[in-house]
């Protein structure tokens, strides 16, 4: 497991997120499903949400944030 360079607000910023991310990701596949919203690259736009917000709550849970990791200062 990386080491932890995230803080508990970092943490909570980025489960909150990755939720975020893959309750959109849903409802926007509801959407495509139900012919509602009829996108010709929607469903690649629904997995890079769901993949996007599956790897910010695996950094929440690691502790370990990638932008941090390349050098780039984050806010939180």
């Amino acid at each position: 497991m990386p080491d932890c360079n995230i803080d508990a607000r970092g943490k909570a910023a980025r489960f909150m997120g990755g939720i975020a991310s893959i309750v959109a990701a849903s409802i926007f596949a509801f959407l495509m499903v139900t012919d509602v919203v009829s996108i010709g690259f929607g469903w690649y736009a629904i997995a890079g949400a769901y993949l996007g917000g599956a790897f910010a709550i695996y950094e929440a849970r690691a502790g370990w944030c990638i932008v941090r990791a390349m050098g780039i200062k984050t806010p939180l």
